[in-house]
């Protein structure tokens, strides 16, 4: 079974359970003390994973780190549609490996500003706040135009792919880093579509219902 060095209020732990409930994935959650306890820079886990980062999966012998590798891994190996991530079309592949770039920008900004207000990271928040707003803006665009020409995906289709699971959790959890969301109805209605997956699953600061 696939074994997932996790934190529960992670954001990129949590769209790794996430895309595992969606394609019906079994593994076993392994819990780490990320804060206070800073158990991902303890020996035992840098023997691991020596960025230690989470989350960390773990698969007979074979371990992978990065929350968006792991998001390929797994739709690439459980997915038989290769809707998740589509490697039957280069193009569309393309797009999914391009927005899962802006995820991590993402993460460095909206995330930056939640590790800052919640965990007590030392950074300039004020920046990351306004680099999240930059990319947030760049996000609702995209959206709404692909509200009108598509299905309101972060990639042309019908269907959602692992991009959408990449970038949903950091900026759902937004607000814990004092980034607001009302600016960004687009944004709003991406957040409701991806709850209404089949499968989705909430966390802590991630609740099922509408914006």
């Amino acid at each position: 079974m696939i074994k997932l060095y996790d934190y529960e209020i992670s954001g990129n732990c949590y769209k790794v359970r996430l895309l595992m409930k969606i394609l019906g994935v079994p593994f076993e959650s392994i819990p780490l003390d990320f804060y206070p306890g800073r158990e991902h820079k303890s020996d035992w886990f840098l023997a691991i994973n020596p960025l230690g980062q989470l989350p960390v999966l773990v698969e007979d012998n074979f371990c992978l780190r990065d929350s968006h590798a792991i998001l390929i891994y797994l739709a690439s190996k459980f997915d038989e549609s290769k809707t998740w991530y589509p490697t039957r079309d280069p193009v569309q592949m393309g797009r999914v490996n391009m927005w899962l770039s802006f995820a991590d920008a993402i993460t460095s900004a909206a995330g930056a500003a939640r590790l800052h207000d919640s965990f007590f990271y030392d950074m300039d928040a004020e920046q990351v706040r306004r680099q999240a707003h930059r990319l947030f803006q760049i996000l609702d665009e995209t959206l709404w135009f692909s509200e009108q020409e598509n299905d309101g995906w972060l990639c042309p289709g019908v269907l959602p792919t692992i991009a959408d699971i990449a970038c949903f959790p950091y900026v759902m959890l937004s607000e814990e880093g004092g980034i607001s969301r009302l600016p960004y109805p687009a944004i709003r209605r991406w957040t409701d579509r991806v709850k209404k997956i089949p499968g989705f699953m909430i966390m802590p600061g991630i609740f099922n219902g509408p914006e």
